[in-house]
């Protein structure tokens, strides 16, 4: 997933580029597919998911957004696969910090973000507009233009760098342009420690929203990160 700032637009070498599958997607986000059928959904920041190549197979009319995308989807492939060989080098030392129920060992990882990331570039070559690139917290999307939008390991994961006014902003932003829900995974930063804002953001947005809470879902990859904020719209 990419980190947002203005300055890294044009920095292609501090953009991470390593996604999750669709299906991946589906438990991280508890996601019923049947209901989706027609819904316009929005992946931000979607980075090299695979989400949107394959809900718009399947007659889900979805749209993902990422910094990224400023990108030619050549560099961005050449990226994400130096990404994941050099996230995979280092897995051994960290393997202790995940969950191996979902992916059986290391390989079948590389293999998970290998197919996410082909999936994905494949896609944007084929429907580019279904791509937009896109620089946080500002969206360029009419009001209540998705049903549902959906956002992980961006928010609350990238905590240390990115301040308690950008995920406001960001989250306000999705609102803007969200109908019906919101859904953000997972609420743990890079470490597995929960969001220390949390409670206060939950406060800050109780104005605009039906509904906020914590739900916990049926994937947990990176220990402690196994839940995502829902938020329902007015």
């Amino acid at each position: 997933m990419s980190i947002v700032k203005e300055d890294l637009k044009l920095d292609i070498n501090r953009i991470v580029f390593i996604g999750r599958t669709y299906n991946e997607y589906i438990k991280m986000f508890d996601l019923s597919p049947k209901d989706l059928i027609n819904k316009n959904v929005l992946d931000c920041a979607g980075g090299a998911c695979s989400f949107t190549a394959h809900a718009n197979k399947l007659g889900i009319q979805s749209t993902a957004c990422d910094i990224a995308y400023y990108h030619h989807v050549n560099d961005l492939e050449r990226k994400g696969l130096a990404d994941i060989g050099h996230t995979m080098k280092h897995m051994k030392e960290a393997k202790e910090n995940y969950v191996w129920d979902y992916f059986q060992d290391i390989d079948a990882l590389r293999e998970e973000r290998n197919r996410a990331l082909k999936d994905c570039v494949d896609d944007i070559r084929t429907n580019p507009h279904h791509y937009q690139a896109v620089t946080l917290p500002l969206l360029p999307f009419k009001d209540k233009q998705f049903d549902m939008s959906i956002s992980a390991h961006l928010l609350f994961m990238y905590s240390d760098r990115l301040n308690y006014q950008f995920h406001l902003k960001s989250i306000k932003e999705l609102i803007r342009v969200t109908k019906k829900e919101i859904r953000i995974f997972p609420l743990t930063d890079l470490y597995g420690h929960k969001y220390n804002q949390l409670s206060q953001l939950i406060k800050d947005l109780k104005e605009d929203i039906h509904l906020i809470e914590e739900v916990k879902v049926p994937y947990e990859f990176q220990k402690n990160a196994n839940a995502m904020l829902v938020i329902k719209l007015k």
